[in-house]
């Protein structure tokens, strides 16, 4: 048994047809944009993170001018 219990030598054979009837190039092509999907979708993630991030940071900075403003009426 191989992968999900589908043997090597089916999967072999199915590898054939799927060559056969797309060709070399067109499966070069559908990988290569497979892989530019992948990419943007990784970079779309990253950059969502670190859009996260920054409003993490400007929000903590938010709350302590808050602070320091509530004092300062305190003090007064």
């Amino acid at each position: 048994m191989g992968i999900g219990g589908v043997s090597i030598g089916s999967l072999l054979i199915v590898l054939v047809i799927v060559m056969l009837l797309f060709g070399t190039k067109r499966l070069r092509s559908i990988g290569g944009d497979l892989g530019g999907a992948l990419s943007g979708f990784k970079k779309a993630v990253r950059d969502g993170e670190e859009s996260r991030d920054a409003m993490a940071i400007n929000v903590e900075a938010e709350r302590h001018q808050a602070r320091s403003h509530q004092g300062e009426k305190a003090v007064s």
